[in-house]
């Protein structure tokens, strides 16, 4: 499967510690866009399936360490529509958000 680009957008209110947060999503392969804060692309080659359960995992994990208090993303891959989700901290996981 070719490449395709991934933009995440991150809206976290309560975070602890940004370097942490950060340095997890680099690890996971998503690089942060200079100047735009909490903005990051990484690559696919995946399905979108497969891919976005990646970026919930890698998310979800980067949340924990870090400390934060609510968490929103948005992200494209490749050509798909944006999708947004919200973090539901009493089922610990990500749920859709209606556009």
């Amino acid at each position: 499967m070719e490449p395709v680009e991934v933009l995440l957008v991150v809206s976290i209110e309560g975070l602890l510690d940004k370097t942490v947060f950060e340095k997890h999503l680099k690890r996971e392969g998503f690089t942060p866009i200079p100047d735009e804060p909490f903005t990051y692309l990484g690559e696919s080659t995946t399905h979108k399936v497969n891919t976005v359960l990646y970026i919930h995992s890698a998310l979800k994990r980067a949340l924990a360490k870090a400390g934060f208090a609510a968490c929103k993303v948005i992200f494209q891959i490749g050509d798909y529509p944006m999708e947004a989700y919200r973090y539901d901290i009493t089922e610990g996981a990500f749920v859709p958000v209606d556009l």
